[in-house]
């Protein structure tokens, strides 16, 4: 799966709803999943951590889409790849 598919898809499933949301609540979810991850690393639960890690790409896409920002290109600008 490419990062552009998984940014197109997520745009399509969320970006009203995240949009109706606004840009600083969306980044809320985000800082709030980020928690999640940390108490899961805690835990030590591989499922808990899978899950976590899945949520925090998938807000993380979610405050790009809504501020325009294709997450491929500031990949490869930030780390050449």
């Amino acid at each position: 799966m490419e990062i552009k598919y998984v940014q197109e898809k997520m745009k399509e499933m969320f970006f009203e709803k995240d949009k109706m949301r606004g840009t600083y609540a969306t980044f809320t979810w985000l800082v709030e999943e980020v928690g999640e991850l940390a108490e899961a690393l805690l835990s030590g639960n591989r499922d808990a951590i899978e899950e976590e890690i899945a949520d925090v790409i998938a807000w993380t896409v979610s405050v790009a889409n809504l501020l325009g920002v294709d997450v491929e290109e500031a990949l490869r600008k930030k780390y050449n790849i």
